[in-house]
């Protein structure tokens, strides 16, 4: 089913707990309804411009801004690499993607997108697939066709309730954090930052700032008026690594799991109204960009290719692709209910079963989802 969804044209799926859609142009994902039949739960973003009429010259990434997409060069790709200039997030976020077909039997429904790249030629297949009885939309996407070095990830957005620390991040073990070497904004082009370019931390709760005070990350909404960007380092985990947003007035939480031998790192992105040119216009707020990936920050292909300050400190931040061997980028996004008094998300682990996962607060609360997590190692829901 398509359908005419902020402004975009957008292909529809529904299983039995989520309704999603994805843009034609781009492949956003959004809006997503989880649990649709009860609570209705809808976390991702949808930029507020979406049935506008934006200035000829507005990126075509921005014209449909939001939910989830699949980058690939991840970042701005403001510098050329060998030959190849990339748009902002590269061609699998904004060009328009063809419809390979739908299937819904054995209690899952699937969308079958490709794109054939041709600043780097190959090709990408995306699936979407949702599971009766699942909170929880499984990501693949399957570069085939390219070889050399490519950065790349998922671009998740969150939007949070507009009351100050309503969402409360958590994450699996981490090697470090850093936030972005260089200010995400310039005043100059009226763009506002607040965290120290170049800072190293441990922990999310203290992270430094140019005003030489300590900022929070694990609360948000924080920092209004600002622009943001800092990244988490993950550490090697089995069977999956994890990143979780928990609202605890709100009554559930948003969790990713994904392979960290191939999502590397985890981009955050905050942003709460520090763009004050068009389309942001300051009215972009209460955002949280949770991009799981492996790039040099938000730069692009060539700075993510060349040495910089996190490959010096061994971590990667490209992979070099095969035509002999197609790149799986397998991603999990479920929204789970919480009881009263989990009030964050400490661990989440596999169910003996392996039909599930277990969600446990530092508070000793939990909660069981059923899941097929070892899909971002296999494929196989």
């Amino acid at each position: 089913m398509k359908k005419v969804v902020s402004g975009q044209p957008s292909g529809c799926i529904r299983s039995s707990n989520v309704e999603a859609f994805v843009t034609e142009t781009g492949g956003h994902l959004a809006p997503v309804v989880f649990d649709r039949r009860r609570r209705r739960s809808q976390p991702y973003s949808v930029s507020p411009w979406g049935n506008e009429n934006l200035s000829a010259d507005t990126p075509p990434i921005l014209k449909f801004l939001r939910g989830d997409f699949f980058c690939l060069p991840s970042g701005g790709n403001t510098d050329p690499f060998r030959g190849e200039r990339h748009p902002v997030h590269g061609e699998t976020a904004n060009r328009k993607w063809r419809f390979e077909g739908s299937e819904h039997a054995a209690g899952r429904a699937t969308l079958h997108l490709s794109l054939r790249t041709s600043l780097r030629r190959g090709r990408v297949d995306k699936r979407i697939t949702l599971r009766d009885g699942h909170n929880a939309v499984y990501c693949q996407h399957v570069v085939s066709g390219m070889s050399g070095p490519m950065n790349f990830g998922h671009h998740a957005m969150l939007k949070f309730p507009d009351q100050p620390g309503s969402g409360v991040l958590t994450h699996s073990p981490i090697q470090s954090g850093m936030v972005s070497p260089t200010a995400a904004e310039n005043p100059a082009t009226f763009g506002y930052s607040i965290l120290k370019p170049g800072a190293k931390f441990s922990q999310l709760r203290r992270v430094p700032t140019t005003t030489g005070e300590w900022a929070d990350l694990s609360r948000y909404p924080a920092r209004r008026g600002y622009e943001d960007i800092a990244l988490l380092a993950t550490k090697p985990a089995s069977p999956f690594a994890w990143v979780a947003v928990t609202f605890p007035a709100e009554g559930y939480v948003w969790f990713a799991l994904k392979d960290p031998s191939v999502l590397r790192q985890t981009l955050l992105w905050h942003s709460n109204g520090g763009r004050h040119y068009p389309p942001w216009n300051g009215r972009h707020v209460n955002v949280l960009g949770i991009e799981d990936l492996t790039s040099y920050f938000a730069y692009g292909l060539a700075e993510s290719a060349r040495p910089n300050v996190l490959t010096k400190l061994g971590l990667q931040t490209c992979l070099n692709l095969s035509p002999k061997k197609p790149l799986m980028v397998n991603y999990i996004m479920v929204v789970a209910v919480v009881p009263r008094g989990f009030n964050d998300t400490k661990r989440v682990v596999p169910t003996h079963t392996r039909q599930g996962v277990k969600l446990i607060s530092s508070a000793g609360k939990s909660v069981t989802v059923p899941l097929r997590a070892y899909f971002v190692r296999t494929g196989v829901i």
